[in-house]
């Protein structure tokens, strides 16, 4: 026997426009006639045809997330990290999540997009690659963004992020408490917001201590372990630094296997912290200082944005800063 719709009205008490609105949110229904509704639903085994609502409503109940891990990158922890928060809330609402991965390629990423585009998206969450700019933010579809990690400069969206500034001007700070003037930087590249704001950080803090800076002190390279373990030695064999600030979960990965394979003391020879907290940042020796980003809220916090603005698009875009937490261990 087929459970339809005015079967459920029965069994709950109501008429079938009600369990309509109950079922496509199209208007206000009362906390307790809904709990009614979805009480008989259940009782009654009553599956809403999707494919039918998404027609009346012009709706699709799904939003895509598209994340920049590349090869052989432990940051993709973080990414997954953020995807379930954002899946945990979504689902939770009656949405579904689509992901995709920009592998950090802009080209990559412009293609991902026009995917997006043709599934119908209710909006789109990102982690944009140096590729989006407001030259080219027209290729997006008639749909919300929000931004979450990295928000491009002059494109229209909401944005979640960690406040990396924040994060490296604390973790800096506390290097100099401990008696460290040299203090070495590595990061990824400077088109990536990230590492921009993290190094603003770092710098801020040397200005606050009235510590000058110095440019033979920093070095740039890949978001990736072999680029870490690279300018790791390359900082610490050219200067006599004491302290070294890794402002990426990789290249922390990087800098800790360069260090014990050399034999470097830590913190003795080079004090050391890192970006995100992992669970190998925990069981190396000495278990790794690290910058610690609330990855999951970024994820619950982007959704939360997302669904808010499906429901008011007209409202002015906002952005929110959440802030990261320094754990301290023994590498410093």
């Amino acid at each position: 026997m087929t459970i339809r719709i005015k079967d459920v009205a029965k069994e709950a008490g109501v008429s079938t426009a009600t369990v309509s609105h109950v079922i496509n949110d199209t208007k206000f229904v009362s906390d307790e006639v809904k709990l009614k509704v979805e009480e008989a639903m259940k009782r009654l085994q009553y599956i809403p045809n999707m494919v039918a609502r998404s027609l009346r409503s012009r709706k699709s109940n799904t939003i895509g997330l598209i994340v920049p891990i590349k090869a052989n990158d432990n940051s993709n922890n973080f990414f997954i990290s953020v995807a379930n928060g954002i899946e945990d809330v979504l689902r939770k609402n009656g949405y579904h999540l689509l992901l995709s991965n920009s592998h950090e390629d802009p080209i990559e990423e412009i293609e991902r997009i026009k995917m997006f585009n043709t599934q119908r998206i209710d909006g789109l969450i990102i982690a944009p690659t140096s590729g989006i700019t407001r030259d080219n933010c027209s290729l997006f579809g008639n749909y919300p963004i929000v931004f979450f990690d990295r928000r491009p400069e002059g494109v229209t969206g909401d944005w979640i992020l960690v406040d990396g500034m924040k994060s490296a001007y604390n973790g800096v700070s506390a290097l100099i408490k401990k008696g460290h003037r040299k203090i070495g930087f590595i990061a990824g590249r400077m088109d990536i917001p990230t590492s921009k704001d993290r190094f603003n950080g770092y710098r801020k803090a040397l200005e606050d201590y009235g510590i000058g800076f110095n440019e033979e002190y920093i070095r740039i390279g890949d978001l990736n372990r072999a680029s870490g373990y690279e300018m790791t030695k390359e900082l610490i064999g050219q200067e006599a630094i004491t302290a070294v600030f890794v402002a990426n979960n990789a290249m922390s990965l990087g800098a800790v296997k360069y260090l014990k394979e050399n034999h470097y003391d830590i913190p003795g020879d080079i004090a050391l912290i890192g970006f995100d907290d992992y669970e190998w940042t925990g069981i190396v020796h000495p278990p790794l200082s690290v910058i610690r980003q609330p990855s999951s809220e970024v994820g619950r916090k982007a959704a939360e944005i997302m669904l808010k603005r499906i429901k008011r698009s007209g409202s002015k875009c906002q952005g929110h800063l959440l802030e990261a937490e320094l754990v301290v261990r023994g590498s410093f």
